[in-house]
């Protein structure tokens, strides 16, 4: 599993929200890590236990803590408590 203390989304493809999160992730210079749960089994499962059995994407966790279809806002905000070191200067 990825390291608790980074940022992670959870997509699959031809997803329309997590193309826009991911291009609003990246206006805001948030590093993170892209995990497409159609190729990757576990993350699908990890997925399906955040959001009440169901594979919503996209899924985003910030230094462990997971936010199903999160908007930007919540994203940061995320980041300011649990993984501020990841905001840039």
């Amino acid at each position: 599993m990825p390291d608790q203390r980074e940022i992670v989304m959870y997509w699959q493809p031809f997803c329309v929200y997590c193309i826009d999160l991911r291009w609003r992730m990246r206006r805001a210079k948030l590093p993170y890590t892209r995990i497409d749960i159609k190729k990757d089994r576990e993350a699908a499962a990890f997925v399906r236990t955040v959001a009440d059995g169901n594979e919503v994407t996209p899924t985003v966790t910030v230094g462990g803590h997971a936010m199903v279809n999160p908007s930007i806002r919540q994203v940061l905000a995320a980041v300011e408590e649990h993984a501020p070191h990841l905001l840039a200067p």
